[in-house]
């Protein structure tokens, strides 16, 4: 399983609205610079997670996105899950009635087993956490 760059931008922008969207709205351009990103497609990618209902948006000449919840009450999984759909590995992990094979195939608890990991680790990470790893703003992996 690979995550796109969606799924990767979608947390970088949940991370910079957690860390500097505390009080006021954050801008499309400001999340861009500071993560030295193509401010067009992260519009893109903040339509999902606002289709999504994780983050909003304020109109108005200090308008921006804000988060729709604490970020203590956000999911890797719910991030993911906006910018990227399933997580499954291939259709019949998440809903074995997609394949008529299901049965009889011996892969088919693999994908399941795959499955079930990314969504036990990727549940159980906050936006919070996320956040706390980054150390409130100064990544601690360079590479985020």
């Amino acid at each position: 399983m690979k995550i796109s760059t969606k799924g990767r931008y979608g947390l970088r922008i949940m991370i910079d609205l957690a860390i500097n969207g505390k009080e006021n709205p954050v801008s499309i351009k400001d999340i861009a610079e500071r993560g030295n990103l193509s401010d067009k497609y992260l519009e893109q990618i903040i339509n999902l997670l606002s289709k999504y209902g994780l983050v909003k948006s304020v109109r108005g000449a200090r308008g921006g996105y804000l988060l729709t919840k604490e970020p203590d009450k956000i999911t890797v999984e719910d991030i993911l899950m906006a910018t990227e759909g399933s997580l499954a590995p291939v259709a019949c992990a998440e809903n074995n009635d997609s394949c008529e094979k299901f049965c009889d195939c011996a892969t088919s608890v693999i994908w399941a087993e795959i499955y079930t990991a990314v969504v036990g680790v990727v549940r159980n990470i906050t936006l919070e956490d996320l956040v706390e790893r980054t150390n409130g703003g100064a990544c601690v992996n360079c590479n985020m």
